[in-house]
């Protein structure tokens, strides 16, 4: 592609040293005063490095050209990385990433939540670092990404040939990278969204143009068991045809192992599923996730999960992260617990066999729905779970209502918690002494840190862990025990 006239050259930096791993991908080093972020950079790489973006207090670039390379390094898996916006740490071998992932976590904690720390637990790793997802969401384009060959050989493609089904590239709203390979989920879903492709084609279903607004077939969701059952979602642009029902009897005829087959009509703008009516085509209208449950000698829990169905994407680190907050909770027997921000009730009903009574709250009503199906699926009789907007719900006179809780998990997304659910914990009179401890679950420290600076004058963190749940990511999960302070 060429450049634009009259636009200067990029500034060089010259042997730059990366420092350590950030946000997004990026590594960093200081310049001048500045930040500098590099993307796809490793700490200790010595690099030249090309500014694409310089603001009052930082600066982003790309390496130029790679001096030293750390020892921190090593070969990405994927043929799509540097393009897909997904599994940006590849290049950094599995501990280092782990090690600044808590480091991370530390700093947020101790910057922004300006608490002293005790050293906290280990990092919990995820034992399994490819294929470790169990929900995948894909979108058919009419134009996908052409890579830089084709461009520069300038390949005449036929609109066949243009066409993809993928990821989104970073920034790109109408640019999608069409997949051959993902290592996130199990191969069956390489299989099945390959396989939607070619057929997609051949029956002569189009594929959405998302700047004009039209086409057919727009969006594919794989969700899929440990025990290799499979949800396959298809959202498409307009009632269905008689062509897009043999699809789906071919996909049937293909893959037994989909067990839940389902689509979805969006004529809207946006691709979001939330507001979408979700129609069976066959199979069962949800999957069930299983996961071995807290206590010694008990059945293993089961999650009957739907297409709109909130679930952690890591079915394994799911199990390992409510073990961690069930830990640190030591919920007795004769206690009753709340589980703020519940969900679908899994940390709820995680830890419903140990104690007394375990009240959750959410706002999503098809949540607590699903929550309250889990607990009867499990025969689980002391949950109850309430929807309604946090700060309105869990007040005083709830309390009163539901009795004081000995034990509080929270799980709030990444915003935090509502200022008004951290004045109520707060509340001494509500209370009455009572509550003990509360297990802080956070998808971001940062918020996380700054609830618990709120939170400082009445409880003190004495433990603490980082788990991680997308490897090869910066995400990382982070829990927090605090105790009243006497």
């Amino acid at each position: 592609m060429s450049r634009k006239r009259g636009r200067q050259p990029n500034r060089i930096l010259e042997n730059i040293r990366i420092e350590k791993a950030a946000a997004e991908g990026n590594s960093l080093a200081h310049v001048d005063g500045k930040v500098l972020f590099v993307s796809y950079s490793a700490p200790g790489d010595l690099a030249d490095v090309e500014v694409i973006r310089s603001k009052a207090g930082y600066m982003q670039g790309r390496i130029a050209a790679l001096k030293e390379e750390s020892p921190l390094r090593c070969a990405p898996f994927c043929e799509h990385f540097g393009l897909c916006g997904g599994c940006k740490w590849q290049h950094l071998l599995y501990q280092e990433q782990l090690k600044q992932k808590q480091a991370q976590v530390r700093d947020n904690l101790e910057r922004i939540g300006k608490i002293e720390l005790p050293e906290g637990l280990p990092i919990l790793g995820s034992e399994q670092n490819r294929a470790y997802r169990n929900k995948l969401e894909f979108t058919f384009s009419v134009k996908r990404w052409l890579t830089e060959n084709e461009i520069s050989e300038n390949q005449t493609l036929d609109e066949a040939s243009r066409q993809g089904l993928g990821f989104h590239l970073a920034g790109k709203f109408d640019k999608v990278l069409d997949l051959n390979h993902c290592f996130l989920q199990a191969e069956t879903s390489n299989e099945i969204r390959l396989f939607i492709k070619k057929n997609a084609i051949a029956l002569g279903l189009d594929f959405y143009d998302i700047r004009a607004q039209k086409g057919f077939m727009r969006n594919l969701m794989i969700r899929n068991t440990p025990k290799g059952e499979y949800m396959v979602v298809a959202v498409i642009g307009s009632e269905p045809t008689a062509a897009f029902n043999t699809l789906m009897e071919r996909i049937c005829e293909a893959f037994p192992c989909i067990t839940c087959l389902m689509y979805a009509v969006n004529t809207k703008v946006n691709d979001s599923m939330g507001d979408l009516d979700i129609r069976l085509f066959k199979g069962e209208p949800f999957i069930t996730m299983t996961m071995p449950a807290y206590g010694q000698n008990e059945p293993e829990l089961k999650f009957r999960v739907g297409p709109k169905s909130f679930y952690q994407t890591n079915s394994g680190q799911a199990a390992r992260l409510y073990r961690l907050t069930a830990d640190l909770a030591a919920i007795k027997p004769d206690q009753t617990v709340y589980d703020l921000y519940t969900g679908t009730g899994t940390i709820a009903n995680y830890v419903a066999r140990s104690a007394a009574k375990v009240v959750g709250i959410e706002y999503v009503e098809d949540a607590v729905r699903d929550a309250r199906i889990n607990s009867e699926l499990n025969g689980i009789s002391n949950t109850s779970f309430f929807a309604g907007d946090m700060a309105a719900v869990f007040t005083p006179g709830f309390v009163r209502e539901h009795g004081i809780p000995d034990v509080v998990i929270t799980d709030p997304p990444r915003e935090g918690m509502h200022e008004k659910v951290v004045e109520c914990l707060m509340n001494d009179a509500i209370f009455q002494g009572k509550l003990s401890r509360i297990v802080y679950v956070s998808c971001n420290s940062a918020t996380q840190a700054r609830d618990l600076q709120r939170m400082a004058e009445k409880y003190k963190v004495v433990n603490h862990a980082a788990v991680d749940m997308f490897p090869h990511t910066d995400h990382v999960e982070s829990v927090v025990l605090l105790e009243r302070r006497a």
